[in-house]
């Protein structure tokens, strides 16, 4: 057997030598290797058991946002009664982007039979809520019901007039709480809806389907509440006035 030439093997670690001096320590083939790099210490021996008992690692849970409390536009001393929330209405400085000129202020009587509940008032309306076609649509409404004027309250969410109002981001402005106080002091022994949207004013969490709303409760009564399109869509598409008024029918034989 040949002896290893000693001269090749001064050569072979006078090369390796030279690449480690140059910092290339490292084959780069399909995976790397570490020609140079120190050996891992071993993993301290441990009880089997010990292992086998310890529990599993829990992965770590995201952090929950908490999402910052809507303003609360009703203040310190909210009104008492209905006609102070009538007059807060007309004239409360933060209740919209706009001021008090040009609101709505809402109709009716405390305790009514049926309050009306649209999102906002009619275009033309000026000093009477539902002044106009809409109006009309619902006095028809109420005289198939066969339910007087005088026996609801006619209230809108929204102060004014506001077309393509986003109902989700007025109950995050604090518009939520505010109607929760309306129909808590108007008290009425039902209500009807009518207005995409309105779910999510109501507390049904941005519901948009149409049907009914789990009841209203407050301290001093419950509320069934039955929802609607608005108004103007059933002007518009009398499949929809026959739809209404199937559910309606439904609706209050539930309630007798």
């Amino acid at each position: 057997m040949t002896a290893a030439d000693p001269d090749l093997a001064r050569e072979m670690a006078a090369h390796r030598e030279w690449w480690r001096l140059a910092g290339v320590d490292l084959d780069f083939a399909d995976d790397a290797t570490a020609w140079l790099a120190e050996p891992e210490p071993a993993a301290s021996a441990s009880d089997p058991g010990e292992d086998r008992d310890r529990p599993p690692a829990r992965p770590s849970e995201p952090a929950i946002e908490e999402k910052a409390p809507p303003p609360d536009l009703l203040g310190d001393s909210p009104p008492e009664t209905l006609a102070a929330f009538r007059e807060w209405w007309m004239s409360a400085p933060g209740l919209d982007a706009i001021g008090p000129r040009g609101r709505v202020p809402p109709r009716g009587t405390a305790e009514a039979a049926l309050m009306v509940l649209v999102v906002h008032p009619e275009e033309g309306d000026r000093e009477r809520l539902l002044a106009g076609p809409q109006g009309r649509l619902l006095e028809a409404i109420l005289a198939a019901m066969g339910t007087a004027s005088e026996e609801i309250y006619v209230a809108s969410a929204l102060p004014r007039f506001m077309p393509m109002a986003d109902c989700a981001a007025e109950a995050q402005r604090g518009m939520a709480q505010v109607l929760s106080h309306h129909i808590q002091l108007a008290a009425p022994q039902r209500i009807v809806a009518f207005g995409a949207g309105l779910g999510a004013l109501m507390g049904a969490h941005g519901k948009n389907d149409y049907g009914n709303l789990p009841n209203i409760h407050h301290k001093h009564s419950t509320n069934p509440v039955l929802m609607s399109e608005d108004l103007e869509s059933l002007m518009a598409m009398p499949k929809l006035k026959a739809r209404f008024w199937r559910r309606w029918m439904e609706w209050s034989a539930k309630q007798a």
